[in-house]
């Protein structure tokens, strides 16, 4: 039995289909079980990574784990993994806990790093850079009106597929990798401005990139994302801002570590729902 937590988010919900493909029995920890939908051969439990009065039954008799990062309140859960015996945790971490200036992000997921490899408990640290999916806030944008707007058009990063993060964890889990650390990116540097001429190809329609002075683009940001901490803003744009006329790092890790080539942007938006019937 494997424990999944953050089984219904972007990454998690993966991993649990992924694992149930493999043919692994799955568990899936969640506060509110009647909120969400599994196959039945998925065993559903309730809890809280943060109250770990509510992790005992989850977490017995299932050796391993994937943990999903909760900003506190960590130590709560590895105190209850310790004592149910676990003897696995692959965490969903990030790339930026390697950037040579850590940022908030990267002091947040080293903080959880470290916690998770002082409680003894054997790990896996999977750590992609930029998500695909951070693009579905465009969605609304191109659907409506055909543009995206946003800071620093020509700002370079490789995003990653949720499926591949997904897939290096799913491995890690299997061939219980402890002690390693997975970096993860996309195979491909792509400025904003590529990107969006993707999605034009793959909706078949015209759709622009407006470019936004960085205060816009913070506002636009904040307005969005109600509850995001401005640290973190600032974090993010000031990467964009060092990343204008670079390539960004492209790394062959999901390959190396599944056996498949990572998915490209183009096939990403292709499966992403951008596309819509117009009018």
């Amino acid at each position: 039995m494997i424990l999944v937590t953050g089984g219904t988010g972007n990454v998690g919900g993966h991993v649990v289909r992924q694992l149930v493909e493999a043919g692994e029995r799955v568990r899936v920890l969640t506060r509110d079980p009647d909120a969400h939908s599994f196959p039945d051969e998925i065993e559903v439990v309730p809890g809280d990574l943060r109250r770990p009065e509510t992790l005992a039954a989850a977490l017995a008799g299932a050796p391993r784990v994937f943990l999903f990062p909760v900003m506190s309140g960590l130590d709560g859960f590895l105190g209850a993994a310790c004592r149910a015996d676990t003897r696995h945790l692959v965490m969903l971490s990030s790339a930026a806990v390697t950037f040579p200036r850590l940022g908030w992000i990267g002091e947040m997921h080293l903080r959880l790093e470290n916690e998770v490899g002082a409680s003894g408990i054997p790990w896996t640290f999977v750590r992609p850079d930029a998500f695909m999916t951070n693009d579905l806030a465009w969605k609304r944008e191109i659907q409506e009106a055909g543009v995206v707007r946003a800071a620093y058009g020509n700002a370079a990063t490789a995003p990653v597929d949720s499926r591949d993060i997904a897939a290096v964890a799913v491995r890690a889990l299997l061939d219980e990798r402890a002690g390693e650390s997975f970096t993860l990116t996309g195979p491909e540097s792509l400025t904003q401005y590529e990107r969006v001429r993707i999605i034009a190809d793959t909706v078949g329609w015209p759709v622009r990139f407006e470019e936004l002075s960085r205060d816009e683009h913070r506002e636009l940001i904040l307005r969005r994302h109600a509850g995001l901490p401005e640290a973190g803003v600032d974090e993010l744009l000031d990467l964009l801002a060092e990343n204008v006329g670079r390539s960004a790092d492209v790394f062959p890790t999901v390959e190396e570590v599944t056996g498949r080539p990572a998915f490209t942007y183009a096939e990403w938006a292709a499966t992403a729902g951008f596309a819509r019937t117009r009018p």
